[in-house]
C-alpha cells in the first residue's frame, strides 16, 4: 500500500513539474529581465523554477533520458560541455571546480526542460512565448516613453529592469523583434499580422535606440533567413521592406552606423588570434583568465574578445569548436527540414540572429543565465526539443493547405452532410469515402486560435496509433479563407459502440462487451488519455473487435496516470447520456467495474463505484 502511494505520489510531481512549473518558468526565463531588479533573482527564478524542477523531474523518471540523449543537437552540447570540463586539467581559472561544472549541468536542464515542456505540454509553448512576447512589448514601451522626451544624441537607451548596458539590452528588444517578424510572416490570420507589424516596430525602434550597430546586422541576416525557409507571397514583401529599412536606417542613423569606428574590435581580435596561436587545438582551457589591453584605454583591461567564435577558440580550441559549430548546423539544418512546423521558423531565426549577433559581442562559452542565452542557448535548445517532439508525434509535421471557397464547394456539392449546426456542414463524407472535419475559427484570444483543433486532431490521432490505439488516419490539414480548419482523415471500419449496443438483444453479449470496453477504458486512463467527449458515440468497435476514438480534437495526454479526480471527471461525461448511463452505470455496471479493475489501481475503482452510487441516489425519485 504504501509502495502504491509513493508511486502515486511521483506521478503527481512529474506531471506538476512538466505541465505547470516548466511552462511558468520558460515563461519568466524569456521575460523576466525587463522587470526584475538585478541578474540574480533571474538566476534564482530559473534554477528554481526550471533548471531544478527539471533535475527533479529526470530524478522521478530517468527512462526520459533516453529520448534526451538521442538527440544528436544534445549529444553535441554533451560532447562540447564534457571537453570544456576536461580543459579545466590545464585552465588557470581560479574559481573552484565544484562551481564551474553548475554552468553546464544548468545548460543541459534547459535542454532537458525544453524536451519535457514539448513532450507533455507542447500546446502550452505558444502561447507562453507570445505571453512573454506581449511582456517584453509592453517593458519596451515604457523603456521609449522614458528615454525619448529627454533624448540626447549621445545617450544610448538601456532597458529597465535587469539590463545595465546598451548592447545587452539590444540582445533582448533583438529576440523578440525576431518573434513579432516570425509571426508576420507565419501567421495564417489577418489579427495577429495586425499586431505583429506594429509590435515589430516598436521592438526595431527600441534596437535602434541602444545605438548597437552588430544587432543591426543581426537583424538583415534573420530576414534574408526568413525570406527562404518560409517562402510565400510575404517574402517578396520582406525582402522589400528589407531594402527600404536598409536606406531608411543608413540615411538617418549613418552617424550611429559609422561614428564609433570600429570600436577597437579589431584590435581585440588580432590580440586574441595571438593567444589562441599558442594553444590552438585544446585552447587555454574553460575559463581561463584572460586580458586584452587596448593601448587607447590600458586601464580598462577586458576579458572577452567580442566574439563567441574566437572566445570558443580561445577557451577550448579546435577540439571543442567542432560539436560546437556542429550544434549551429545541425540547428539550422534540422530546422529547414521541418519547416512546415512554424516554431522550428521561429527558432531558426532566433538562431541566425544570434549568430550574426555573435559575430562581435561574448566570448564566454558556457554561462549563467543572462542576455547572451537569447543569441544561442535558448533557440539551441527549442530546436532540440522540437526534434524530439516530432519524433515523438507531440507536434504537426505536416503542412497546411489553403482550400479556397471554390474548392470547398466542389467538395461540399458531391459531399454527404454527417453532421452540421446552424453555421452549416461540420463533417463531410466525401465521394472517395473520405471525411473532412471542419472547425470553426475561435477568437484570437482563445487557446484555439494558438493551436487549432484540425492540428490538435491530427496530432491526437498520430499520438494514440503511436500508443497502439486505433485512431482514424489523418490525410491532410486545410485551411479556410473564413478563418476556419478542417482536416481531411480516412475513416476507421465499423460502429460506434452506441450502434451496437442499441442493436444487441442478448443480455449476455451486452455484458461481454461492456466488460471489454471497461477494460479499454482502464487502459486510456493508465496511458494518460483523458478523452473530454468521451461517450459510446465516439468509441468505435472495428470490424475486427478493436476499440477506437474518434472525434478526438478535444483530447488530452499526460504525462502519467490519471488521478482519481480526471477519472471520475471523465466517467461524469459519460453519465450524462442516458442510454450510455442506463447501459453502463445500471443494468451492466458489475460488467464494467470488472473490466475496469483488471488493469485500474483498486482506489479508482472503488470511486467509480461511489461515484456511481452517489448519481443513482441523485437521480431516486
Amino acid at each position: 500500500m504504501q509502495l502504491s502511494y509513493l508511486n502515486y505520489s511521483k506521478q503527481r510531481v512529474f506531471d506538476f513539474i512538466c505541465l505547470w512549473l516548466l511552462p511558468v518558468g520558460l515563461l519568466l526565463l524569456l521575460s523576466d529581465l525587463y522587470f526584475l531588479p538585478g541578474r540574480s533573482l533571474h538566476h534564482k527564478l530559473y534554477y528554481g523554477l526550471f533548471s531544478i524542477p527539471t533535475l527533479i523531474a529526470l530524478v522521478l523518471r530517468p527512462k526520459e533520458l533516453r529520448d534526451i540523449l538521442r538527440e544528436p543537437l544534445i549529444a553535441g552540447f554533451l560532447l562540447f560541455a564534457a571537453w570544456a570540463m576536461v580543459s579545466l586539467i590545464w585552465s588557470n581559472t581560479e574559481e573552484s571546480i565544484l562551481g564551474l561544472f553548475k554552468p553546464p549541468l544548468h545548460l543541459f536542464m534547459l535542454f532537458a526542460g525544453g524536451t519535457l515542456l514539448v513532450k507533455y505540454r507542447s500546446d502550452s509553448l505558444q502561447p507562453v512565448i507570445f505571453g512573454a512576447a506581449v511582456i517584453a512589448l509592453v517593458a519596451t514601451l515604457y523603456n521609449l516613453y522614458m528615454f525619448y522626451p529627454n533624448h540626447d544624441p549621445q545617450l544610448r537607451m538601456i532597458g529597465a529592469g535587469a539590463f545595465d548596458n546598451p548592447l545587452l539590452s539590444s540582445h533582448a528588444f533583438g529576440f523578440f523583434c525576431i518573434y513579432w517578424l516570425t509571426l508576420g510572416m507565419t501567421c495564417k490570420r489577418p489579427p495577429a499580422l495586425f499586431v505583429a507589424i506594429p509590435a515589430f516596430v516598436i521592438m526595431f525602434v527600441a534596437l535602434i535606440a541602444t545605438g548597437s550597430r552588430t544587432p543591426l546586422v543581426a537583424i538583415v541576416m534573420a530576414m534574408v533567413w526568413l525570406s527562404f525557409i518560409c517562402w510565400n507571397r510575404r517574402s517578396l514583401a520582406l525582402i522589400s521592406m528589407l531594402a527600404i529599412g536598409s536606406v531608411v536606417v543608413a540615411a538617418l542613423f549613418w552617424d550611429m552606423l559609422v561614428g564609433r569606428g570600429s570600436s577597437f574590435r579589431f584590435e581585440l581580435w588580432q590580440m586574441a588570434l595571438d593567444l589562441i596561436a599558442q594553444n590552438p587545438w585544446i585552447g587555454h582551457g574553460y575559463d581561463a583568465h584572460l586580458s586584452l589591453t587596448l593601448s587607447e584605454h590600458p586601464e580598462y583591461p577586458l576579458s572577452e574578445p567580442h566574439n563567441f567564435f574566437l572566445g570558443v577558440l580561445f577557451y577550448v580550441g579546435l577540439l571543442g569548436l567542432l560539436p560546437w559549430l556542429f550544434m549551429q548546423a545541425w540547428g539550422l539544418y534540422s530546422s529547414w527540414r521541418h519547416r512546415v512546423q512554424p516554431l522550428f521558423i521561429l527558432a531558426s531565426a532566433w538562431l541566425v540572429y544570434g549568430i550574426g549577433a555573435g559575430l562581435t559581442e561574448g566570448g564566454g562559452i558556457i554561462s549563467r543565465p543572462k542576455e547572451h542565452w537569447y543569441l544561442l542557448w535558448i533557440p539551441l535548445a527549442l530546436i532540440a526539443a522540437l526534434n524530439i517532439g516530432l519524433r515523438l508525434k507531440t507536434l504537426r509535421d505536416r503542412p497546411v493547405h489553403r482550400l479556397s471557397d471554390a474548392a470547398f464547394n466542389t467538395l461540399a456539392s458531391h459531399a454527404q452532410v454527417i453532421e452540421e449546426d446552424g453555421l452549416g456542414p461540420k463533417v463531410l463524407r466525401l465521394q472517395n469515402g473520405n471525411f473532412l472535419k471542419l472547425f470553426r475559427a475561435r477568437r484570437c484570444y482563445t487557446s484555439g486560435s494558438f493551436n487549432p483543433y484540425s492540428e490538435r486532431f491530427a496530432v491526437n490521432s498520430e499520438r494514440l496509433q503511436a500508443m497502439g490505439i486505433p485512431a482514424p488516419k489523418i490525410l491532410d490539414l486545410f485551411q479556410l479563407r473564413n478563418g476556419s480548419t478542417a482536416v481531411l482523415y480516412q475513416p476507421l471500419p465499423g460502429q460506434t459502440l452506441r450502434q451496437v449496443m442499441q442493436s444487441m438483444g442478448s443480455p449476455a453479449m451486452r455484458q461481454a462487451l461492456v466488460e471489454r470496453f471497461g477494460k479499454f477504458l482502464a487502459i486510456l486512463h493508465d496511458k494518460g488519455v483523458y478523452f473530454r467527449s468521451l461517450h459510446l458515440g465516439n468509441v468505435l468497435l472495428m470490424d475486427d473487435g478493436e476499440f477506437a476514438l474518434i472525434d478526438i480534437a478535444d483530447m488530452h495526454l499526460y504525462p502519467s496516470a490519471l488521478r482519481i479526480a480526471l477519472r471520475q471527471r471523465n466517467l461524469r461525461h459519460m453519465q450524462r447520456y442516458p442510454e450510455d448511463r442506463r447501459w453502463l452505470f445500471e443494468e451492466q455496471l458489475p460488467e464494467l467495474l470488472q473490466g475496469y479493475a483488471t488493469l485500474a489501481p483498486a482506489p479508482a475503482v472503488t470511486s467509480l463505484r461511489n461515484q456511481v452510487m452517489a448519481l443513482a441516489q441523485t437521480n431516486a425519485p
